[in-house]
């Protein structure tokens, strides 16, 4: 498997910043490459790495990146939410295609708030070569994820889910007995495998190491949305997504299917597959199986 890793310049304003890649495969005519989208916003692209499976069992180019701020690329500590615009993700993404001259043939498939991305970017610059969108665990409004994470947090002992929004409440949310409550209902609804993989772990350390892009855009837990996507919608703009979309969540995601449910709705070509012993990681969790859907979907449709 060649793999080839580097950074691109991309430029904001008066500044020039580097987006680090990681591309598997070659680029040529014959291969419609993939372009995969991290969540968090702010985690980085290890999380996503078995994504590596589409490359090696059906040859399709695979690009991973790490999205500014995140990872391998530039951070910029400093910045504030007025730096941190959807505009200046998808600025990130077209120039990464831009960079490969892939802007006439490709696919994009995004994980949480890497869907968001895609979904956004599909919908606001309605990219001629854009051929399928691959949707994991993507809500189609924070207005419907947090309503349902908050039942989510129902399912938890009630002195935990006290515990966790006493410190939400007082703004205690970076203390210990905090991020430890979390990752109980991480571990029941984001994966849930025990333990878990080297490469989500690693994306968990990179996220921790700088929170700048999470906590402005995110706050500061799954459940816990205070930062500038909390009233982030797309549902407006479904009727006109007129690519084909896979949507997929599994049955314990904190995607749950109403966050989903307006993409089926409303997106004129849409397959929804839900994978049933997973949480909002298929792709590690029904590893198999999750490969063989989207595989089908970006090589038949």
């Amino acid at each position: 498997m060649t793999v080839t890793t580097g950074t691109i310049d991309f430029t904001v304003g008066n500044e020039t910043f580097q987006t680090w890649y990681k591309l598997l495969g070659d680029l040529n005519p014959s291969a419609r490459p993939l372009i995969v989208l991290h969540g968090g916003p702010g985690m980085s692209h290890d999380y996503l790495a078995s994504h590596s499976d589409l490359h090696v069992q059906q040859g399709i180019p695979v690009i991973f990146y790490d999205q500014i701020g995140s990872g391998k690329s530039s951070h910029l500590r400093d910045r504030g939410a007025e730096f941190w615009t959807y505009d200046l993700f998808m600025d990130e993404l077209q120039n990464l295609l831009d960079h490969f001259g892939i802007a006439h043939n490709y696919d994009l498939l995004g994980h949480s708030w890497g869907g968001m991305l895609a979904a956004m970017f599909a919908a606001a610059r309605k990219p001629a070569g854009l051929k399928h969108i691959v949707l994991v665990g993507t809500p189609a409004s924070m207005e419907l994820w947090m309503e349902e994470t908050n039942k989510l947090l129902l399912g938890l002992p009630k002195a935990l889910g006290d515990m966790l929004r006493r410190h939400e409440e007082e703004g205690t949310t970076a203390d210990k007995e905090y991020q430890d409550g979390k990752l109980v209902f991480y571990r029941k609804h984001v994966c849930s495998l025990d333990p878990w993989p080297q490469e989500v772990l690693d994306s968990v350390a990179a996220m921790n190491d700088d929170l700048t892009v999470y906590h402005t855009m995110n706050g500061p837990s799954e459940f816990c949305i205070t930062g500038t996507i909390k009233t982030w919608s797309v549902i407006h703009d479904l009727h006109a997504l007129s690519y084909p979309i896979l949507l997929t969540n599994g049955l314990n995601d904190e995607a749950q299917d109403p966050v989903v449910l307006p993409f089926f709705n409303k997106c004129p070509k849409v397959k929804w597959v839900q994978f049933v012993t997973a949480t909002h990681m298929p792709f590690w969790e029904e590893r198999e199986r999750y490969m063989k859907v989207v595989a089908n979907f970006l090589t038949n449709v």
